[in-house]
């Protein structure tokens, strides 16, 4: 483990002393480092009792038992305890009439199906109407007459790309979403989707672009017809009309930065190559001032004036005026909050290449749950990442846990001192304490942020059910710890959130280190058992593996993997009896369901890429299948974390 906690201050300057309260809960983290630099109870091989005998034998190792061991039984957590799982079989809710089903489609699928059933309904009435405008204005008959019905499709496929571009740019404004998170429009506009929509209009930009690039193709053709009368002609002149006129340019230009900006923006190539993305998408720069030239030509003038002509400016800033200068506000406070003080007080290197970050800011507001976009300028001055915050708003610092697999996250992680470990090798020993070296000179990075994420709602809840895959698990850190500082410190912030279940489904037993010290305090103190830890492991274990587990396990009080008083399950959760049996412990309850999930790279590494594929999918059904449609039978809220 690699824990530099030290501050070498670059030439001609001093370091900076420590503040002393940053905010008047500051003194919490002198109470409880969840962070601290110990390894973990299975960082090193795990050591069965004295009188227990351990080989590597080749002989099959002991299967499960079909009943778990006495002391493993004690250990179960309340939801998982025989009388709650093993009383019946998992129900189905029968007959349901239409208005119970529509309470229940509503809990869930309601606001989100009926806004992007507007939008869709505002893309077929804006195409609707234009046709109709452009088939019966009297002052383009002409153009009716030359070019036919590629015109009215063109012209009104051009008028929905004005809607789709005035839009583009709304939900990346993050400050503005993070503000309007906190009204009363949360509770109407799902803007967790916010990314979902931007993508929504993205690709209903490509439609309408193909629908009228592929018309005025047509209507290109129609021109070249006009003017020549032989093959080879009539291909020389619509060459030309494609590349020598001033709309055919612009369109082509627009054309090729929009498919380079969809190409890179691929869900595989945007994680495999995030600079490539983040590079390509600020196209959209090109594009908007070819779009603004495209509409100033007037290639094909009305019947009767006013003509356009170039010398008019086009209207295309109409459309782009609200949307561009909110993004140009975004752009602007993302340079004033960058500029704000920084330094890194502590890195530390976990299993599985995961890199620990604290830093310390100035004038740092934070809730449970949000994000950050990280930039080191050592690394590229241009490029920001975002990183879910796993420091709580109680704690004087803030911080961040990055897996390093791509080109910015190991470049980062090198300069900070982290040895990383190859590819797809697996660490024999967990995390290991390296000297930090006194002349390390840790880099200076830019904070913008923090920006409100759907894992901010768990707290509207009186019961909450957190589900984390893999590094996915890194957003319900900040709302355990912040639950864990308001149960002990009478003075933090309340809510009206009771009861926590909180779900950890991991391939590899050595990432449950990433969060040990978190989970083992909030075992300690939660006298009241208001937070319930269960802890899924999903490899396939190796028959070493599984011996010294159950040596270890096997009259223990602490569990062999987690070190927790919680048994780890080997397998899959049965999310059908969990939701059962949730709704049969808190009745006539609103509850929130929080899943994040991180997709694996590797082809070959199946169960990552089963835990967020289809993970999310099963807990969405789940919530529609188990919310009751009765006024006061419980409902369960679906929210799935963009990470």
């Amino acid at each position: 483990m690699v824990s530099f906690s030290s501050f070498v201050p670059r030439k001609g300057t001093a370091a900076p002393a420590e503040p002393k309260q940053l905010r008047k809960y500051s003194k919490f983290s002198s109470g409880l480092d969840f962070s601290d630099g110990r390894p973990p109870s299975f960082a090193a091989p795990l050591t069965p009792p004295p009188d227990v005998r351990v080989t590597t034998s080749k002989l099959p190792a002991p299967s499960l038992p079909l009943r778990k061991n006495k002391s493993e039984q004690t250990r179960l957590q309340g939801l998982m305890r025989g009388e709650t799982m093993d009383r019946r079989g998992v129900e189905g809710q029968g007959s349901v009439s239409w208005w119970k089903q529509l309470r229940i489609w509503t809990t869930n699928e309601g606001a989100r199906r009926i806004f992007f059933g507007i939008w869709i309904l505002v893309h077929a009435l804006v195409f609707a109407f234009g046709f109709l405008n452009y088939a019966l204005k009297d002052n383009l008959v002409t153009a009716r007459q030359r070019f036919g019905v590629t015109y009215e499709i063109a012209r009104s496929a051009a008028l929905v790309l004005h809607v789709e571009v005035a839009l583009i740019l709304l939900p990346v404004c993050r400050s503005f979403i993070s503000l309007l998170r906190r009204g009363p429009l949360n509770a109407i506009i799902p803007f967790e989707k916010s990314i979902n929509f931007h993508q929504a209009t993205a690709w209903g930009m490509v439609i309408f672009t193909i629908v009228h690039v592929g018309a005025h193709l047509f209507n290109a053709w129609w021109l070249a017809e006009e003017a020549s009368t032989s093959i080879k002609g009539r291909v020389v002149a619509f060459l030309e009309v494609n590349f020598t006129t001033g709309p055919g340019v612009t369109g082509w230009i627009m054309t090729v930065c929009l498919a380079v900006m969809v190409w890179f923006a691929a869900e595989k190539r945007r994680r495999a190559h995030f600079e490539l993305f983040w590079y390509s998408h600020h196209l959209f720069i090109v594009f908007f001032i070819n779009w603004q030239l495209h509409g100033m030509f007037c290639f094909i003038k009305p019947d009767r004036p006013p003509y356009c002509s170039y010398q008019q400016i086009g209207v295309f800033w109409k459309y782009w005026l609200v949307g561009g200068l909110l993004y140009i506000a975004e752009r602007v406070l993302r340079e004033v909050r960058s500029r704000h003080r920084t330094y890194i007080s502590k890195v530390i290197l976990h299993p599985s290449n995961v890199c620990e970050v604290h830093i310390k800011k100035e004038k740092t507001t934070t809730r449970a749950g949000q994000y950050i976009f990280l930039n080191c300028p050592e690394v590229s001055y241009w490029q920001w990442h975002p990183f879910t915050l796993t420091s709580a708003p109680e704690e004087d610092y803030i911080s961040v846990h990055i897996r390093c697999v791509g080109d910015f996250t190991k470049s980062f992680a090198t300069i900070l001192g982290c040895k990383l470990s190859d590819e797809g090798e697996k660490e024999a020993h967990g995390a290991e304490v390296v000297p930090p070296p006194m002349n390390r000179i840790l880099p200076r990075v830019m904070v913008d942020g923090p920006f409100g994420s759907a894992s901010e709602d768990v707290f509207k809840f009186e019961v909450s059910v957190l589900v984390g895959a893999g590094i996915g698990v890194t957003p319900f850190a900040s709302i355990l710890k912040s639950i864990w500082y308001r149960l002990n410190y009478p003075q933090s912030k309340k809510s009206r959130l009771s009861k926590v279940y909180f779900f950890w489904v991991c391939r590899d037993y050595y990432s449950f280190e990433w969060f040990q010290s978190l989970l083992e305090a909030i075992e300690a103190q939660d006298l009241d058992n208001c937070i319930e830890i269960h802890t899924y492991l999903t490899a396939r274990l190796e028959d070493d593996d599984l011996t010294n587990i159950f040596a270890n396990d096997v009259g223990g009080q602490l569990d062999a993997v987690t070190n927790l008083r919680a048994p780890t399950h080997y397998g899959r959760p049965n999310w059908d009896r969990i939701f059962q049996s949730v709704a049969e412990k808190h009745p006539a309850t609103e509850v929130g369901v929080v899943f994040c999930g991180v997709r694996s790279s590797a082809a070959e590494d199946l169960d990552s890429e089963w835990i967020p594929k289809a993970l999310g999918s099963t807990l969405h059904t789940m919530c529609n299948k188990h919310t009751d449609g009765k006024e006061r039978g419980v409902k369960f809220h679906w929210g799935k974390e963009n990470f």
